[in-house]
């Protein structure tokens, strides 16, 4: 997917509404339309990278900023002292259905065991 199909960047750009949260000059954070947990945030780069595969090394400070602000976001929701988790997908069977790199941030609940 290319990014004049992608749906996130079209969020970046105020073309889709979406229930922002937090935006800074490389990072972009919304609710999840359809939550897995009473808090799902998404945390995105405005830049448009695909997943993991298309990262190299100029990308660790973003990848890092992203973190923090999962960090960030989960003190602003309350749910850093019980849990949480900072998911990113990374192709067709991790379950990663938008191409454009991103963190879930998910609580608010006990998470019961990955698979």
């Amino acid at each position: 997917m290319d990014k004049e199909d992608c749906i996130f960047c079209k969020i970046v750009q105020g073309e889709i509404p979406s229930s922002i949260i937090f935006e800074d000059d490389t990072a972009l954070a919304f609710l999840d339309i359809n939550p897995a947990a009473p808090t799902h945030i998404l945390i995105i780069p405005k830049e448009h990278i695909g997943s993991v595969n298309d990262l190299d090394n100029e990308h660790e400070n973003m990848v890092g900023h992203l973190i923090t602000i999962g960090k960030l976001l989960a003190d602003d929701q309350g749910i850093s002292a019980s849990g949480y988790r900072l998911i990113i997908n990374t192709g067709q069977d991790s379950g990663q259905v938008v191409h454009h790199l991103h963190l879930h941030l998910l609580g608010g609940r006990r998470m019961g065991p990955l698979g």
